[in-house]
């Protein structure tokens, strides 16, 4: 039995085909909250008419307060059952979406999951797409509870509306928190930090559709400072709790887009020993040597901060080939 948690704000031309692929899912028992956060369109009459229609198991609830969070945390504490999947009003589910999450779930050595997503086929109705589905092809590589979690710290690994995750977690480890700050992604740290083991299915289960109004297009909460500013609190936790170089630690990158970004590290008193770069003395800061001459005697705990599309493989397969390892002697960040 699983919780599909909806919230809509103004989401008339969408909300239809999202509502109908939630309650078309094949081989699981479910219940639909469609969270209506102060919509002044057409959007609470179609939910209300699915409502009518389904009656045992869709039903409406009203958040006056805006915003996905509010909206998100109603549901939540209205939610009946020990699963919980985050579903979007612009998006759409395949027909066995949540039967082939809850078969992954069961599966033998899948046990300790938690978390589990899907990947995803992304759409778009806007030009300007390059970011997004470059975003989207680097997501659907990320499956395994490993690969999350040496890719946690570069960006969510999880599409939101593609997640179902255990209900006790919320007990254990708060609901969804506000700041200026991408909800989902600072959810997705917090269950990290605590161990919590998150895996996807290795399927396109659900069609992300971007557009001008999406909330990752428009709101400050999703800009890129903003990604950086919560990944940096969680990574910072992280070195203090994970290495004993916190205080000494040497970052690949030494750009001036990569030392502004490190800012929001050393607020949280990580220290910077020095840089690595293509070629030494990039900047004048601190020590900055070429990749070339890595030593682990003498560059004992590595953060890669380049966020070049790519170039995050390229350098983790490199350290390893000079024997470093990962999460242990150094982490991809960018």
């Amino acid at each position: 039995m699983i919780s599909v948690i909806l919230p809509f704000y103004n989401s008339e031309k969408t909300i239809e085909c999202a509502i109908l692929s939630v309650v078309q899912q094949e081989g699981v028992q479910l219940e639909l909250l469609l969270v209506n956060n102060n919509s002044t369109d057409q959007s609470l009459d179609i939910a209300r008419k699915y409502q009518s229609t389904y009656p045992d198991w869709v039903s409406i609830q009203d958040e006056p307060r805006q915003g996905v969070v509010h909206a998100m945390n109603c549901g939540l504490s209205r939610a009946r059952f020990d699963w919980v999947a985050r579903m979007d009003a612009d998006d759409e589910w395949l027909p066995d979406k949540l039967k082939q999450q809850w078969a992954y779930l069961q599966t033998e050595g899948n046990e300790g999951v938690e978390v589990v997503g899907t990947q995803v086929k992304y759409e778009s109705d806007i030009e300007a797409t390059i970011g997004f589905s470059t975003y989207v092809n680097w997501s659907n590589g990320i499956l395994s509870s490993e690969d999350i979690d040496h890719n946690i710290f570069c960006e969510s690994p999880i599409v939101n509306p593609s997640v179902l995750f255990k209900k006790g977690l919320i007990t254990e480890y708060g609901l969804y928190q506000e700041g200026p700050f991408p909800e989902d992604y600072e959810m997705f740290l917090r269950w990290h930090s605590h161990g919590v083991r998150m895996a996807k299915v290795a399927k396109e289960l659900m069609v992300w559709n971007d557009s001008n109004t999406r909330l990752t297009r428009t709101h400050y909460a999703y800009e890129p400072e903003a990604f950086n500013r919560v990944k940096c609190a969680y990574l910072a936790k992280w070195l203090k709790a994970n290495t004993a170089y916190a205080g000494n630690i040497w970052v690949w990158g030494a750009g001036r887009k990569t030392r502004k970004k490190l800012e929001e590290l050393e607020k949280h008193g990580i220290g910077i020993e020095g840089f690595i770069d293509l070629q030494a003395n990039k900047t004048s800061v601190k020590p900055c040597i070429s990749f070339a001459d890595i030593d682990r005697s003498k560059n004992p705990f590595i953060v890669s901060f380049v966020s070049n599309r790519g170039k995050g493989n390229e350098i983790r397969q490199y350290l390893k080939s000079k024997s470093f390892i990962e999460m242990e002697h150094f982490v991809i960040a960018g």
